[in-house]
């Protein structure tokens, strides 16, 4: 891999070394350079270092977190935000310090506001963040007095999809002209220490200035809270990769910039937490080619990848670039390429020009790293593929292939049937 360049197409990755792991894990194969990671968060963070006095970036571990991962991304002084119980345990098993945790609860479960009061208790430096009134009630109600964070909606919403622009979404944060008063009410309940927003994801250059504007309005009302008052104000993440070959990398630069000068002077330390920009182009998945079958109105090529392996297609109407890693220099043409799942959203490309597939071919789904194994799931009851990481000229397994005794086995533990042999 180019560790250096801005962003990491398919091309940049050495397709003999991706041969020889897809034939020897088996495929639908996710491959992830942890390296790349690293290099993305030290990117940004130098970018931003330049353009703030002082500023923290964290790492947002929802987009991935793979415990290789979150293990390459500590070891480059990444602080990690949590949205969730799990991501705080699986950041804590990755040898994060829970006193430098960030926990952004989002309508949280009382399991999950039991394990952070619980934790908090022994190493309080770990900060609570609610985005509804209920749940500093909540937290109250549990004795707990220590670090909290309110996080706002400030009305305005950007990125790539509608379902990932948070910040105009009343299902994320304080309503932004009720912060003040609520402000005021923390400070004398708890350890009020910071502000939070995230207005959105998936955020490009073109789209830099309006994202800006956002964040200029969050920086507007910590400064009429009272920013001095404040340990940190925290813009969230957002920023995004170009998943279209065509398309320009961030200019991580121009951004930091833009960025700074929308949001102008704080007495309050600029946090942010990018997840996307980091790992979506750290990793791909490699799968199969199982059936090319001509129809009057398509070529349609099967692979046995599927969205249990990559839901983002589905689930979002997402882009994400294909090659073919056996043949990339075989003429090209139009085909559809789709999955084993039942149904017809169970579709990668349509009509798209690919060196045309044979049965057998290898291809690459490019942008796999973000929110590709996180919301891997087991429909059609398909195991989860494996996961390799690429390691200076060798790899790893971080994950091995569930098998259908992962598969089942909570439903025969539960009625007490034996486990079926492992594959």
């Amino acid at each position: 891999m180019i560790h250096s360049t801005p962003v990491a197409r398919l091309a940049d990755w050495n397709h003999e070394r991706l041969l020889t792991l897809a034939d020897g894990y088996e495929t639908p194969l996710y491959v992830l350079d942890p390296d790349r990671a690293a290099a993305n968060y030290r990117r940004f963070e130098e970018a931003f270092e330049a353009a703030f006095p002082n500023v923290e970036v964290m790492y947002a571990a929802k987009a991935h977190t793979g415990r290789a991962v979150l293990s390459v991304l500590l070891d480059a002084g990444a602080p990690i935000e949590c949205a969730a119980r799990g991501e705080l345990q699986r950041a804590i098993q990755a040898g994060a310090d829970p006193n430098t945790l960030q926990y952004t609860a989002v309508n949280p479960p009382d399991a999950d506001l039991d394990y952070a009061v619980d934790l908090a208790e022994d190493y309080p430096g770990l900060t609570i963040t609610g985005g509804a009134e209920d749940t500093f009630d909540r937290l109250e109600a549990r004795g707990y007095d220590g670090r909290v964070a309110i996080r706002i909606n400030p009305g305005i919403g950007t990125g790539h999809h509608e379902k990932v622009a948070t910040g105009k979404d009343a299902k994320f944060g304080i309503p932004y002209d009720s912060v003040p008063e609520l402000a005021d009410d923390l400070r004398d309940r708890f350890d009020l220490v910071g502000i939070h927003a995230h207005v959105g994801s998936g955020v490009l250059t073109d789209e830099v200035d309006d994202h800006a504007r956002a964040l200029g309005k969050v920086a507007d009302l910590a400064r009429a809270v009272g920013d001095g008052d404040l340990e940190f104000v925290d813009f969230g993440g957002g920023f995004g990769v170009p998943y279209r070959e065509d398309e320009p990398p961030l200019d991580i630069e121009y951004v930091a910039e833009t960025v700074s000068e929308a949001i102008g002077d704080l007495a309050a330390t600029p946090k942010f937490e990018p997840g996307r920009y980091v790992v979506a182009d750290a990793e791909l998945i490699l799968t199969e080619v199982n059936t090319v079958k001509e129809t009057p109105d398509a070529t349609v090529v099967g692979v046995d990848a599927s969205l249990s392996t990559l839901i983002r297609p589905a689930m979002f109407d997402a882009y994400h670039p294909i090659r073919n890693v056996s043949a990339p220099d075989r003429d090209g043409e139009p085909v559809s390429i789709g999955g084993p799942c039942c149904t017809s959203a169970d579709v990668f490309a349509t009509d798209r020009p690919i060196a045309r597939p044979e049965c057998g071919d290898v291809l690459a789904i490019g942008n796999a790293g973000a929110y590709g194994y996180e919301l891997a799931n087991n429909f059609h009851s398909q195991p989860r593929p494996a996961e390799v990481a690429i390691e200076g000229d060798g790899h790893r397994v971080v994950r091995r292939r569930e098998t259908m005794a992962d598969v089942t086995r909570v439903e025969d533990e539960a009625s007490g049937a034996p486990e079926p042999e492992r594959e």
